[in-house]
């Protein structure tokens, strides 16, 4: 049985040890990942190790070895999550293929842009008041139906028709340019 308080004498010699170990540490493990970027997260996963392993080691003995060891340990776990994380790279063809599908999209995006500005231009002014009042507003639709004045439920089945309407015209819109093309 320790007497009092010697446990935490024990931890202060520990944080000293701990402490007075960082320089050699950070180069021990520089060296053991030299230029790699991620010996800095490595050097604080092994600090945090030593500190959760700090009941295992034995005063008395060399804590610089023992700090050592752990590095080690920390650095091969990282080469072994690299080595885990390299086989999910993609290939340079399917990122060129990702790439290409991506700048398609976009083109996509914007013909339903255009073709949906100019489906709301075909609206009647109330009916384009009404949806860019609504969508232009972060406020419950129960507080929106009070302002404008009208039901709740017909304030849904107004703009379940507007966006029927717009929708379909839209995919109009893109068939017929697509025609012409």
């Amino acid at each position: 049985m320790h007497p009092p308080n010697s446990h935490s004498a024990d931890e202060a010699t520990f944080v000293g040890q701990l402490t007075e170990c960082q320089l050699p540490l950070m180069l021990y493990v520089r060296a053991l990942m030299p230029g790699d970027h991620a010996a800095s997260d490595v050097i604080q996963q092994t600090n945090t190790k030593i500190w959760e392993k700090r009941s295992d080691f034995e005063p008395g003995t060399n804590f610089k070895a023992w700090a050592f060891a752990i590095a080690r340990f920390e650095v091969l776990n990282h080469r072994k999550q690299q080595a885990r994380d390299a086989r999910l790279r993609f290939s340079d063809e399917l990122e060129v293929t990702v790439a290409d599908e991506l700048v398609a999209l976009d083109d996509d995006l914007l013909q339903r842009h255009a073709a949906l500005r100019e489906c709301m231009k075909s609206l009647k002014p109330e009916s384009r008041e009404l949806l860019m009042c609504r969508y232009a507003s972060s406020e419950p639709l129960a507080d929106f139906s009070k302002r404008v004045g009208r039901s709740v439920g017909g304030i849904k089945v107004t703009l379940h028709r507007l966006r029927s309407k717009l929708a379909d015209c839209i995919e109009q819109r893109l068939v017929t340019s697509g025609d012409m093309e």
